[in-house]
């Protein structure tokens, strides 16, 4: 299997809105988000990378496979247009968001892990933010889940050691909570998210 990308932004996106809200479902029902996914809020949360002009979605594309048209995708966009839950641990640290360049979240079905897709989501958004310009530092967020959790996969290994290859730090200091429902959970709950971060 080969993988092509392409890059969209801004309104650009809309047409693969119901596309990209299935792929993140599907992916993130998987440790460590074990995210219990809704469709319309899914179409709802991408709408910020609708609305914002110098948003980009990376999608990595399976040209082979007709009925697998968009296989993975990865977003960022300036912390600036990101919702105040996303900017408040940066404002109470004293950086400015303006300044900063973020990435959310990637996707990817399992059958195309191990081809560079993750490397190539990474150097491709951070391009695009350099291209934009103003940007001294790029980051990223990751939920915590505790060593012990019982949804656990005994062969999980987490993407620590990855992103530390990838430049990034990780700052305990940042961090916030996104709200969601997990599989096992009767309704959504507090999730606890720690940034990490790296100079661009």
């Amino acid at each position: 299997m080969s993988l092509s990308f392409r890059h969209i932004s801004g309104a650009e996106l809309q047409q693969y809105i119901s596309e990209l809200a299935r792929l993140r479902i599907r992916v993130f029902r998987e440790f460590p988000y074990l995210y219990d996914g809704d469709p319309a809020y899914e179409e709802g949360y991408l709408q910020t990378y609708l609305k914002a002009e110098r948003s980009v979605v990376v999608l990595a594309m399976d040209e082979s496979d007709p009925a697998l048209p968009v296989v993975g995708a990865s977003s960022a966009l300036p912390l600036g247009d990101e919702t105040e839950e996303v900017q408040r641990p940066f404002i109470a640290a004293g950086m400015n968001p303006d300044e900063i360049f973020y990435c959310g979240e990637s996707v990817l079905l399992p059958q195309y892990r191990g081809l560079g897709a993750g490397v190539e989501f990474f150097k491709r958004r951070e391009a695009y933010g350099r291209a934009l310009g103003g940007f001294k530092t790029v980051c990223f967020c990751a939920v915590q889940r505790p060593e012990d959790h019982p949804r656990r996969p005994a062969d999980y290994v987490p993407l620590d050691e990855f992103w530390s290859r990838r430049g990034y730090r990780k700052a305990p200091q940042l961090h916030t909570t996104f709200s969601w429902q997990d599989l096992d959970e009767d309704s959504e709950s507090d999730k606890p998210m720690t940034f990490w971060l790296k100079d661009l």
